[in-house]
């Protein structure tokens, strides 16, 4: 459907575990729009811009792009590139350690659960140890994580002669 200013509403299915199952099975959307085009480019637009919004929600308050440590350009400019390169980092783990299919979660939810570890280092025969709660409830994905990036590392080496 081709459309020049248009309205049209989109019905998703909402996601299991998610606080609006309990009450619906769908959600609706409504998009208003001015933009000439079809109607299914204009939606898919409209759904890549929303996914951008929450990058730069992630980056604000889970990485902390929401407070700049100075009044100098330089500084903040500093402070914008680590930031992006902590965000990325972590957007990094958690695809290639948890895997595709692991489900979407910010940078500070990643943070908690798998780098603020409550765990306890030790060192016997020289080599290093980390002993996590036995309840911890991340423990096992937090163990597949670092499985999978552990092999990266011995994949990546390369062989010697």
């Amino acid at each position: 459907m081709r459309c020049s200013g248009c309205a049209f509403a989109a019905e998703t299915r909402i996601r299991p575990g998610s606080q609006l199952a309990l009450v619906v099975v769908y959600d609706y959307h409504a998009l208003i729009t001015n933009r000439e085009g079809d109607a299914l480019y204009l939606e898919a637009d409209h759904r890549r811009h929303a996914v951008v919004e929450d990058v730069i929600r992630d980056l604000k308050y889970g990485v902390g792009l929401n407070h700049l440590p100075s009044g100098r350009f330089s500084a903040n400019a500093a402070w914008l590139v680590l930031n992006a390169l902590a965000h990325n980092l972590g957007r990094w783990v958690r695809r290639l350690g948890l895997g595709v299919e692991s489900p979407p979660m910010t940078t500070k939810t990643l943070r908690t659960r798998y780098l603020s570890l409550p765990g306890r280092m030790t060192r016997s025969a020289r080599r290093n140890r980390l002993h996590l709660p036995v309840e911890w409830p991340w423990q096992d994905r937090f163990n597949t994580c670092l499985e999978n990036l552990r092999a990266i590392g011995t994949i990546a080496t390369p062989l010697r002669a």
